[in-house]
């Protein structure tokens, strides 16, 4: 048996230690609302954080595991969004 300790919040439940995948973009600016609408669609696939909103640049957060997810999503998206 291990003696390794997992993660556990205070509410008792079991973490598993993820890694996530980070992406930066730049975007149209006034497209950046309707990017992170759009995700928030898919739950649990990314999280959207604006790193400078006059410029449109914006980190994506996101599973390894939805990486080809995220790109084939961005790519149908890439016409709304782009610059």
């Amino acid at each position: 048996m291990s003696n390794e300790k997992k993660p556990v919040t205070s509410s008792g439940i079991m973490i598993k230690n993820k890694r996530c995948s980070e992406l930066i973009l730049r975007i149209a600016p006034n497209r950046i609302h309707f990017l992170k609408f759009i995700l928030e669609g898919y739950d649990g696939l990314a999280v959207l954080s604006t790193v400078d909103s006059a410029k449109g640049i914006v980190l994506l957060r996101y599973p390894q595991e939805m990486e080809q997810d995220i790109v084939c999503l961005l790519e149908d998206l890439m016409c709304l969004i782009r610059l």
